[in-house]
């Protein structure tokens, strides 16, 4: 019999609020929340420190209800390279005692500490040690799910460790009668309100109710809801519910090999002609060869998306074809994007458009051709242009366009995942 895991979903309370707060201390005392757009008193709350929390902020409401409910509430423009350095500085304390520890988000990692117990006692008493560390040395508070599953030590997390004076809580199968399950299907991993509505409906209203439930029977409520393709998430349910997951904690999650890539972008306005969206276009295809040639791969398709603003009468394509050899090269790539555009635009407005690359083959690998003689050079210059952005930023060297009035590219060079760095 395997060894039972002891696995931890370490979490950092309240993150980009509370690196704001480490920043600024004269802010310590006060209500403050990471926002959107604090100019113009718009956007939505990204993070509200919990004394903000106390006084009726949530994450992911507007600024303007915000504000409504705590006037005095201190708003702080998103720092997106300096919440991932500290993010990074926190990977690397985490390392210090396992070398198993996976991301999950820029907030949360989780650590299989099963080999490194033996070093430091009991799994709260090494909690405790990089609880204790973290704050040391970045400011941050962070609380600890533990248990012998990814599942369960989420759990944990999110519904005990988050509420308890230790910000921690170690949860195993032989708790959860008594915790787990007796809590509403809503506050179960993975399950929002519209999942939460079809449980009630099945006549299953706590995650005891569903782990109880044998897993045919089960399937059987969800097919007639769902039809006969869910299956799958019906036992997905099952074990998240039972607190089964046999799933490592892989250091490499986020290293494996792409299926694809691809960029999408939000535009100010609507764009309404062509030249202003083969404007956009090129930057994006620009941005998505970019990160193909940074990865060492190519690819054989490309696809392109184009999507209006009005939600109630949905406008636009998504549309690939398979180009004549792979590439990574920006102008190669972009005239086949361009070529889907004019095939498939409607002509009305856009306000979303997507590229990306996919069957991506190693950037080594690929047939020469007698017709293609300036491959080589398109390369050559393509990877002289990334290690300039590389070292300078993607802002030191742009095309033309991108200094119309369409031109994306200056601006998002000053933000990271949609916000100001």
């Amino acid at each position: 019999m395997a060894h039972e895991r002891t696995i931890m979903l370490a979490d950092c309370q309240s993150f980009y609020a509370s690196v704001e707060k480490v920043e600024r201390p004269e802010y310590k005392n006060l209500p403050l929340a990471v926002a959107g757009d604090p100019e113009r008193r718009s956007g939505i709350i990204l993070a509200a420190c919990p004394i903000a929390k106390e006084r009726g902020v949530t994450t992911a409401e507007r600024l303007g209800d915000s504000l409504a409910k705590c006037p005095e509430l201190v708003i702080i423009k998103p720092r997106m390279k300096l919440y991932i350095d500290v993010s990074l500085m926190i990977t690397r304390i985490y390392e210090a005692y396992t070398d198993l520890v996976e991301p999950y988000s820029i907030d949360e990692q989780f650590l299989d500490v099963t080999g490194s117990l033996h070093l430091y006692g009991s799994p709260e008493e090494l909690a405790s040690l990089i609880q204790k560390r973290i704050q040391a040395e970045t400011g941050i508070y962070t609380r600890f799910g533990i248990g012998p599953t990814k599942i369960l030590a989420k759990t944990a997390c999110d519904n005990y460790a988050k509420k308890n004076d230790s910000g921690m809580f170690t949860l195993t199968p032989d708790k959860l009668e008594d915790t787990l399950w007796k809590l509403p299907v809503a506050k179960m991993f993975m399950v929002g309100s519209r999942m939460t509505r079809h449980f009630n409906a099945m006549g299953l209203e706590t995650i005891g109710q569903i782990a109880a439930t044998p897993l045919d029977k089960l399937k059987t409520l969800m097919r007639r809801k769902f039809g006969r393709n869910s299956d799958i998430n019906a036992e997905l349910y099952w074990r998240i519910a039972n607190g089964i997951d046999d799933s490592p904690v892989r250091p490499g999650t986020h290293s494996v090999a792409p299926q694809s890539v691809g960029h999408m972008m939000t535009l100010p306005r609507d764009y309404g002609t062509l030249e202003e969206i083969g404007t956009v276009l090129l930057e994006l295809t620009e941005l998505v060869c970019q990160r193909c040639r940074g990865k060492g791969y190519m690819g054989h398709v490309v696809s392109v998306g184009c999507m209006g603003a009005d939600y109630d009468r949905p406008s636009g394509f998504n549309r690939q074809m398979k180009m004549d050899d792979p590439t990574n090269v920006t102008n190669q790539v972009y005239r086949q994007a361009l070529r889907l555009v004019r095939q498939h635009w409607d002509g009305l407005p856009v306000r979303k458009v997507g590229v990306s690359l996919s069957q991506l083959s190693p950037d080594g690998d690929y047939q020469m051709s007698l017709f293609d003689q300036g491959r080589e050079k398109w390369m050559a210059l393509e990877r002289a242009t990334d290690a300039i952005k590389e070292k300078y930023g993607d802002a030191s060297i742009l095309r033309a366009v991108s200094a119309t009035p369409a031109g994306q590219a200056m601006d998002r060079s000053k933000k990271i995942g949609g916000h100001y760095k």
